[in-house]
């Protein structure tokens, strides 16, 4: 890790990216100078610049701060949704420094660790999240770069520098993940996207089976039943998991109490009787064998792993509450693939059974939009309810003939409604909504706090 032990200043182009500020958070925590660009303010650009990283919001090269301006002192970290002309890139390729992608700074630091990594299309940031909380509280510490906000340490970055164990949230986007060498994978999903890095569903799947070649042969994987993998020349040790009894690990006497999951886990040679979850949703439960079982496959005495689950109280826009009454219920959540939404409203429908559902969705990417239209709108289609916003385009460019209107177009259901952003305030005024939800990895995060305000205003709360 010489090349990052040797940089006096690391500079982020994208620093407010979730994956991006966990790095940034911990190059600031080593006592490195750091600073950097993003496009918009936002809630984690505000928080990173309370922690005296210097932000900047225009891309303008004469706005990087002069002790950057040094190309041998200062390493460049940039996210692969940084255009190819951004002008502040272009400068710094001129002068020569060092500008490396997040994913091999992420595998420079995790190298020399025992790095345990999550990949899948979804799922991922709960199950990492969960595995550094009972690392974290039933074993031996860790330290783990996140993909979310975990709420039991606040951040997205967990820091113990004592241990040797390091969870990492492994992205497949951009091929990301194949720069980790882990010690234990997990994979969770592998549901059709980023068809615009993988062209098709055939090179997807080879990525996922070339990244879990690189556990070491002492290591684990594990794996959710039934995911197109072939794991057979791992030399290590293999398990599958599943909600259901499919997988070697597998959820019994599943039960839901006062709106919260209790289960059994039982597995190779383990069960663990009467684990409860705080964190809703049936798809949580799922998750929770996940993490469960690789802890106790990474040695975690059981009983303290089943004890530490209890108090997981999960992430940031994953099943969020900000309103929870018997009259009106508002939840926020980071769901943004046909599957993703599926199993969150499906969840909900168990939580609520006899109330009316209410759907606020912004999709995410044109290309996914494109490629996804059908699946989003059969997932949709779980709704009582639906407000559709506009495309939020994040780092791509207007796909010509693509927009929201794919996936309305497509929907079954008569009650749909398609709206602005600007607009959707006024548009929920005409709705007295029971359960409300909001969907999307775009920048929807910024209506939860007016939806907020103007519901608890009508209901004198």
């Amino acid at each position: 890790m010489k090349e990052l032990d040797t940089t006096r200043q690391v500079y982020f182009l994208g620093i407010g990216g979730i994956g991006m500020s966990a790095l940034a958070r911990y190059f600031n925590a080593g006592g490195k100078q750091v600073a950097g660009y993003d496009r918009v303010v936002t809630a984690l650009t505000r928080e990173l610049e309370k922690e005296g990283i210097a932000i900047h919001y225009a891309d303008s090269a004469d706005l990087i701060p002069q002790a950057f301006k040094d190309p041998g002192r200062t390493l460049v970290v940039m996210t692969p949704a940084i255009p190819a002309d951004h002008s502040e890139l272009a400068y710094f390729r001129s002068l020569g420094y060092t500008i490396i992608k997040r994913s091999e700074v992420l595998g420079l630091i995790t190298r020399n660790k025992k790095t345990i990594a999550v990949a899948g299309t979804h799922g991922k940031t709960t199950v990492s999240s969960m595995i550094a909380y009972l690392m974290f509280r039933a074993g031996p510490g860790c330290s783990a770069f996140l993909g979310g906000i975990a709420r039991n340490f606040n951040s997205n970055l967990v820091l113990d520098r004592n241990s040797e164990w390091m969870v990492a949230e492994a992205d497949e986007f951009d091929r990301s993940f194949l720069q980790l060498s882990p010690w234990a994978a997990v994979v969770t999903a592998m549901d059709p996207d980023h068809m615009d890095i993988y062209g098709n569903v055939g090179d997807m799947q080879a990525a996922y089976n070339q990244f879990i070649s690189k556990v070491s042969t002492e290591g684990i994987l594990l794996y959710k039943h039934g995911l197109p993998l072939k794991p057979s020349a791992l030399p290590g040790r293999v398990h599958t998991y599943s909600l259901r009894d499919a997988g070697d690990f597998h959820a019994e006497n599943v039960s839901l109490r006062n709106r919260q999951y209790h289960f059994d886990l039982t597995g190779p040679g383990t069960r663990m009787r009467d684990i409860s979850l705080s964190h809703p949703g049936m798809v949580n439960v799922e998750n929770a064998v996940a993490a469960c079982s690789l802890a106790v496959l990474s040695g975690l005495d059981p009983e303290r792993v089943r004890t530490a689950m209890a108090g997981f109280t999960g992430i940031r826009r994953r099943f969020e509450y900000h309103i929870n009454s018997e009259n009106l219920v508002f939840i926020d959540d980071y769901a943004h693939h046909p599957r993703e939404i599926e199993a969150t409203l499906l969840s909900l429908r168990e939580l609520y059974p006899d109330k009316k559902l209410t759907g606020i969705f912004q999709p995410h990417l044109y290309t996914r939009t494109r490629d996804l239209a059908d699946s989003f709108a059969e997932s949709l289609d779980l709704l009582d309810d639906l407000i559709l916003l506009d495309i939020y385009p994040a780092r791509e460019l207007p796909v010509q003939g693509v927009s929201s209107e794919l996936i309305y177009n497509k929907v079954k259901h008569a009650r749909k409604t398609m709206c602005s952003k600007e607009g959707l305030l006024g548009e929920l005024k005409r709705r007295k909504p029971e359960v409300l939800i909001t969907l999307g990895a775009g920048d929807i995060d910024g209506l939860v706090e007016p939806i907020k305000d103007q519901l608890l205003k009508r209901v004198g709360t």
